[in-house]
């Protein structure tokens, strides 16, 4: 015959579960809570923009134009460029996209747009309904290009030198703030 449980065993026993539960809770809510997510790391900086060929959003067209797709290539051509990474399926997309039609109109910026795991007619009505802030538009269905740049989600931008090195990466919806004290200064001659 097995002895009764004592009453302080049983508190413990109580107790016990539910104050891992409470640390646990609280360590996922500082990780959540905690920090800018736009400051996550990147081990590209400094470094030359990944080999990619992405191809044209088909039917997206400016002035009666198609507008063409862009490759590595085009961003080393000795003119820095602001690379934004996108979908009309994306909250915050919407959300950052007023600062990006306000950031194309600066003369001194070029600004390419990558459009991620996205249909095609979604990502034309997206820009016909909001704007199109992009010369340059390339889709990654695939999210291959993504894979490279180590892109963690959408909206990301990037500022790519004159050289094709990777400058600057924002995480997250663009703030007026990031655009004036991160991303212009990078575009200056």
């Amino acid at each position: 015959m097995s002895e009764p449980a004592r009453p302080g065993m049983r508190r413990i026993g109580v107790v016990l579960p539910l104050l891992v539960f409470a640390a646990l809770a609280l360590l996922f809510w500082y990780a959540l809570y905690s920090g800018d997510p736009s400051r996550l790391p990147s081990a590209l900086i400094g470094k030359t923009v990944p080999d990619f060929t992405l191809s044209p959003l088909e039917g997206l067209t400016a002035e009666g134009e198609a507008v063409p797709s862009f490759n590595a290539a085009d961003l080393k051509t000795g003119v820095p460029t602001v690379v934004n990474v996108f979908a009309s399926w994306c909250v915050p997309c919407l959300e950052e996209h007023p600062l990006l039609m306000a950031l194309a109109k600066e003369p001194s910026v070029r600004l390419y747009g990558i459009n991620y795991k996205d249909d095609p007619a979604s990502a034309r009505r997206f820009l016909g309904r909001h704007g199109n802030p992009y010369t340059r538009v390339g889709t990654d269905r695939t999210g291959r290009a993504a894979i490279d740049f180590g892109i963690y989600g959408v909206p990301e931008t990037y500022v790519i030198d004159g050289d094709g090195k990777i400058a600057f990466r924002h995480v997250g919806p663009l703030t007026e703030t990031a655009v004036r004290e991160k991303l212009l200064p990078l575009l200056q001659p």
